[in-house]
């Protein structure tokens, strides 16, 4: 296992074994320090008791040597402890950023899967075939062409014919309408005002149905 600092590639490498396997041993040094505590109490002595007597000479009612060799290893132990506590916690912190970073792409990602198939243009059921300068069809940006997927209520589930587009244009004059249509492969939408102006009708273009 290896570990480095936040922007360390190798931190990505870490996974919950990892973490399991410094936790059995941080249980194993735990173990040991505890054992080595007993030979102290053992001894009457605890890490702190003093190993000589009133007047200066080493006791002899202790085994010294074990008691030196235990407090000895205790002292490295709680190092080695301190070590590896950290290591877990560097672990731990890793594992819980990799998590949140792959929870914020699924995220992302189930944001995205809705959006693409909003934009998934739908068949057309007009297409522009002319448009004049200086219309309301004209200045809301419809261009010859275009095929229409949606023109105010009407759209490819329920158009049947032409009729349903004179429909909705005489029913909104001066009220914005909204039209979409695929142009070049992409959608767009636009709205479009139908109005009296110079010209003939209240859309100064022309629209014909598409054969499906």
């Amino acid at each position: 296992m290896k570990m480095r600092g936040e922007d360390g590639a190798e931190g990505s490498e870490i996974t919950m074994d990892d973490v399991k396997n410094l936790i059995k041993k941080k249980d194993e040094i735990e173990e040991q320090i505890k054992a080595y505590h007993d030979v102290l109490e053992d001894q009457g002595v605890g890490v702190e008791g003093p190993l000589v007597d009133a007047e200066g000479y080493p006791r002899a009612d202790v085994n010294l040597y074990m008691i030196r060799d235990a407090r000895h290893n205790i002292s490295c132990l709680q190092n080695d402890h301190k070590a590896i506590m950290a290591q877990i916690e560097e672990a731990l912190h890793m594992l819980h950023a990799r998590e949140k970073a792959k929870k914020e792409r699924d995220e992302a990602a189930s944001q995205e899967e809705p959006m693409e198939q909003q934009v998934t243009p739908l068949p057309p059921f007009a297409r522009v075939d002319a448009v004049t300068d200086g219309s309301p069809a004209s200045g809301a940006g419809l261009k010859v062409g275009d095929e229409v997927i949606e023109f105010g209520s009407v759209n490819t589930s329920n158009f049947q014919n032409l009729q349903n587009i004179a429909a909705v244009v005489q029913h909104s004059e001066g009220k914005p309408l909204r039209v979409a249509v695929i142009r070049s492969g992409q959608k767009v939408q636009m709205s479009l005002t139908p109005q009296r102006w110079s010209g003939r009708g209240l859309l100064g273009c022309n629209i014909v149905p598409v054969q499906r």
